[in-house]
């Protein structure tokens, strides 16, 4: 699983999609937001939550589509099915080299580009941690929807139909983390139900992919 986490760690940086495709259409977004809404302080501090955890979800989304299709095209996918890792590992381990390449980076950014829409102050600390605890969701249930549409030629505008509503409840609560964060309300029901979503991914979404893997692998 390791070796596999490295791998899929050198393809991504090697071909720059996983990590700088994500960042630079998350810069983008917070580029132009201010532009399209105007350059006021308190409309932008007041959206500003929703739109840094929109951008990060879809950002998460663009490097989807390869997360198995490219193993599965060159028969890489079939020799790991038959390898002694378990397909739940290979899952994890495509997943979490998938978050180190994006959520991880768009967390660590996030904050940066929190001073572009005016953030509140108090929620740069929180925009990060929410980042850092719903990001792993993000990459596991995608991994769940690429496995899902991994023998499917072009199959990127159905991944993002599928994906997108399992997304909802992690933006829900990870922007009303941050939104309560700026405003000093307590967070810590969205926070805990945020973490619970990451939880509930990983115990459970290696197991589904692994299944639809092996689906479209007969």
């Amino acid at each position: 699983m390791i070796a596999l986490f490295l791998r899929d760690l050198r393809l991504a940086f090697r071909a720059g999609g996983g990590f700088g495709l994500a960042l630079a259409f998350f810069l983008l977004v917070a580029v132009l937001v201010p532009l399209g809404v105007g350059p006021k302080a308190a409309t932008l501090a007041l959206i500003a939550p929703g739109i840094l955890w929109v951008g990060a979800m879809l950002s998460c989304l663009l490097t989807l589509d390869r997360l198995f299709a490219t193993d599965f095209e060159d028969g890489s996918l079939d020799l790991l099915a038959t390898a002694p890792i378990p397909m739940e590992g290979v899952v994890l381990a495509k997943a979490a080299a998938h978050w180190v390449t994006t959520g991880l980076p768009l967390a660590l950014l996030a904050p940066v580009l929190g001073i572009l829409l005016q953030l509140p102050g108090p929620a740069f600390g929180w925009l990060t941690l929410s980042l850092l605890i719903g990001t792993p969701a993000l990459s596991m249930i995608g991994a769940f929807g690429a496995a899902l549409t991994v023998g499917i030629k072009r199959g990127g505008l159905l991944l993002s139909l599928l994906v997108l509503p399992l997304y909802v409840p992690t933006l829900i609560f990870g922007a009303e983390v941050v939104q309560r964060a700026g405003q000093g309300a307590p967070l810590q029901s969205p926070l805990l139900l945020l973490a619970g979503i990451t939880a509930g991914a990983l115990a459970l979404l290696p197991f589904a992919a692994a299944m639809a893997i092996r689906v479209n692998l007969r």
